[in-house]
Order: structure tokens, then sequence, then C-alpha cells
């Protein structure tokens, strides 16, 4: 689930800086901008927009169904399957504690750490 979630930074940085290189271009001279003639670099620069875009879309509609399948302790198929539920339901801030580990840190959103879940008795599911 990070992964997806760095992948969306990540690509929105370089859509940050491609406009940031495309504004430096524009109000410089283009041949100092850049060892491609001024029409490759505005082409490279506006496939990398677009492959930039499209990495931030798909990887953030990834990371948002993850959540959400989190928060709803259901998987996509469970989902579409419309299966009545045999567990315990639980509120979306225990289910997350339940993935992430508790309590709440800055280390659920470090790829190096690993989740503590302390005594994860009331976590349990019940089958």
């Amino acid at each position: 689930m990070s992964l997806k979630m760095y992948i969306a930074l990540i690509s929105l940085h370089s859509l940050v800086m491609v406009v940031f290189h495309f504004l430096y271009c524009f109000e410089d001279d283009w041949t100092k901008c850049s060892s491609f003639s001024p029409p490759a670099t505005v082409i490279l620069l506006i496939l990398l927009c677009f492959e930039g875009l499209l990495f931030l879309i798909f990887t953030s509609v990834m990371f948002g169904t993850q959540v959400h399948s989190i928060c709803t302790d259901e998987t996509g198929i469970e989902q579409l399957k419309k299966e009545e539920r045999r567990w315990a339901k639980k509120t979306k801030w225990m289910n997350m504690k339940a993935v992430f580990g508790h309590p709440f840190s800055i280390a659920w959103f470090s790829p190096f750490s690993t989740p503590d879940h302390g005594k994860a008795d009331p976590y349990q599911y019940v089958v």
C-alpha cells in the first residue's frame, strides 16, 4: 500500500518539476535550457508530463481503493460478491490500526518500519 502512495507522490513531484523546468525554459533562452533542440525539448517535456500524470492518476486510484478496502474491512472480491459479513464489524480507525499497528505514529508512513501491534487481542477477527 505504501508503494502506491510513494509512487503517486513521486509522480506529483515530477509533474511539479516539469512545470518549473518549462517555466524556466520559457523565460530564458531555450538553447541554454537543454542540450536538445527547442522543439525536441518541448516534446520531451510534454511526454514526461503525460507519463507523470498517468502514473499519478493510476497509483492514486489504486491507493484509494486499498484504503477503502482497509476501512470497510472487505476485499474487492467480497465487495463485488456482496457476501454477508461473518465477522464482527469494527470502526474504520480500528481497521487502520489493525493493519498498520497501534498506536498511531509517523512510522505508519515510513517504508522501513515494521508495524508494532502491541497487544493485538482487541483487533483479532472472530470468524
